[in-house]
């Protein structure tokens, strides 16, 4: 019920979504399949916190509305969640269910994760969204994770009237690595058991380092 609620409000709005994709810079090939959004690289440490978290999210909204902007690799420009949930749609994927908490595991359709970004000469090219995340214990990348098309859940922001509006909307939150929230399109395979044992920090180091904070870069969603 809950994601063919989601449904029917997104394709209620689909006029604004295409009008907004073509303001936000989000493009959508359907022959190679795939979705590119543009983001810049996110600051590891906001002012008003007194520390660097360990990385949850891949993508958010910039501080102060991301709601995870502390703990993500890179921040939306002005792409929506709720586009990049259609733009999968238009490739012909459906969402499963998004995980949060202790005991649940994120399902639906299979995508790889991509950054487009300089590499040492300069030169855009594709890195794996793992390579560019290291443990902070092993200094070591990721290996390749399972990405799932979860879509996110629905929320009523004000209790004093029915309306209902796509949760990660709100939060800002397009990729969650570990099943935080479900307020989120795309989530990894890890659970919260893997939780407390990985704490994953921008990879620095090498070919696969990122740009400096700010800088910007391409997220790349490739349907399978």
């Amino acid at each position: 019920m809950r994601f063919g609620l989601a449904s029917v409000i997104l394709t209620c709005i689909l006029p604004v979504l295409f009008a907004d994709e073509a303001k936000s810079g989000l493009v959508v090939d359907q022959a190679k399949r795939t979705i590119t959004i543009p983001c810049t690289v996110a600051p590891r440490k906001l002012p008003n916190l007194d520390q660097v978290y360990p990385l949850e999210v891949i993508a958010t909204y910039p501080a102060p509305k991301g709601q995870k902007a502390h703990e993500t690799v890179v921040c939306l420009n002005d792409v929506k969640p709720s586009q990049v949930h259609k733009a999968l749609e238009q490739l012909g994927l459906k969402p499963g269910k998004p995980a949060r908490g202790e005991g649940t595991r994120a399902s639906g359709p299979e995508v790889s994760l991509f950054l487009l970004m300089p590499g040492p000469d300069g030169a855009e090219r594709e890195v794996p969204i793992e390579k560019a995340l290291i443990d902070r214990k092993t200094g070591k990348a990721l290996p390749p994770l399972k990405w799932h098309f979860t879509g996110s859940v629905m929320k009523q922001p004000d209790p004093e009237k029915p309306d209902m509006v796509y949760g990660a909307d709100l939060t800002g939150t397009l990729i969650s690595i570990f099943p935080v929230t479900d307020e989120t399109v795309l989530q990894s395979n890890l659970t919260m058991k893997e939780e407390p044992l990985i704490k994953l920090e921008t990879n620095k180091m090498g070919d696969n380092a990122l740009p400096k904070e700010g800088a910007p870069v391409k997220l790349v969603i490739k349907v399978k």
